[in-house]
């Protein structure tokens, strides 16, 4: 059996590969992909505004189900017996457990992480990446089975955009009675005011796309303030402490991807309060104040990817979850895997919160 996988050329450029589907060795497992997602690092990649990667592949939410397993492969990563037609989800990078990172409790920095991330599919095993109709679990990469009243097309966001959000909002210790400023509406941003919520915090969310702030209220947003209404920083830093007693907000959370919120968010936070960074992934400057965190002696928490578990704790949470908060919506009418191009110029523009590519 064969099959396909998506090369970036370069930024707005794809062409589709064919490879013999490899079998899932010691430790490994072989996976049909049921569904993928347009994350919004994929959207900075295919914009050309992310100069560590102009060509290669790209992809990895995903929910997919098992082809193939590995003699010594019989439960997940939580130790879930799991077998042949399984649905799972696994993370996009490896935990090797060996490393100076691993062994610190800092397995998200693993010095290994990108061991076959970046490869081209030339090189065996070939399915790198999730934009393909199948992909390679390797020994020291997580996956975890996917719970049955969990939909594909939300599982496909598990592995990122809710498990980063979960891993940035325990790192702040959010409790039951904070607020939290939430800037974006996104796939991110929607995801992190449904946990807030969750987590019992008064919850704001900041955009500029309506229909993205109306989806907010319904994933729990307390409140919502659109950047079209409240058009400058201070009106919005007004807005944000009258909502909080005068203070501020104990956290503040940038899932934007734009340069600027970042500046912004400082001034959203009370004093002693905590910013999480998670968005800006694309490189870029901006003017910076570095007296205004030391001032209000802001606690700046940057992050990227997450601790393995995070993606298992996201699954469960999801399925306690189902019925409470409209996940489904996030992605809007699926594409083909033919129409990937259109799915990642359509993220680009925002005329979707987030694109999903079915796999049949």
């Amino acid at each position: 059996m064969k099959g396909k996988i998506a090369v970036m050329n370069q930024p707005g450029e794809l062409t589709v590969k064919e490879y013999t589907l490899p079998k899932a060795e010691e430790g490994s497992v072989l996976a049909k992909i049921l569904r993928t997602n347009v994350c919004g690092s994929e959207v900075h990649i295919w914009k050309g505004t992310d100069p560590s990667e102009t060509s290669g592949l790209l992809g990895h939410e995903m929910v997919g189900e098992i082809m193939d397993l590995g003699t010594d492969v019989y439960t997940d990563n939580a130790g879930t017996p799991i077998k042949v037609g399984d649905r799972i989800s696994a993370l996009y990078y490896l935990t090797c457990g060996r490393c100076y990172y691993c062994t610190n409790h800092q397995a998200h920095l693993c010095e290994n992480a990108h061991n076959f991330y970046s490869k081209l599919p030339d090189e065996y095993p070939h399915f790198h990446k999730t934009f393909a109709t199948h992909y390679y679990i390797h020994p020291d990469q997580h996956f975890y089975k996917v719970p049955d009243n969990i939909p594909d097309s939300v599982a496909a966001s598990a592995n990122c955009a809710i498990s980063q959000v979960y891993f940035g909002i325990e790192k702040a210790n959010l409790k039951y009675g904070n607020s939290i400023v939430i800037q974006g509406a996104g796939g991110l941003g929607l995801n992190a005011s449904a946990l807030a919520k969750e987590f019992g915090a008064k919850t704001i969310v900041i955009d500029s796309v309506q229909n993205r702030l109306e989806m907010a209220k319904r994933f729990g947003a307390d409140y919502v303030i659109d950047m079209n209404e409240y058009d400058t920083v201070e009106k919005r830093s007004a807005l944000v402490y009258e909502l909080t007693n005068g203070r501020g907000a104990d956290i503040a959370m940038e899932l934007t991807g734009v340069a600027p919120a970042f500046n912004e968010g400082l001034h959203l936070i009370r004093i002693g309060g905590q910013y999480v960074s998670i968005g800006n992934l694309a490189e870029g400057s901006i003017p910076f104040d570095p007296s205004l965190p030391i001032k209000k002696s802001i606690q700046i928490i940057s992050l990227s990817r997450y601790d393995p578990q995070y993606l298992n704790k996201s699954l469960q949470f999801l399925s306690e979850n189902i019925d409470k908060y409209p996940f489904e919506e996030i992605v809007g009418k699926p594409f083909k895997f033919e129409e990937l191009e259109t799915a990642l110029n359509k993220s680009v523009s925002r005329e979707i919160t987030r694109a999903s590519i079915i796999m049949n």
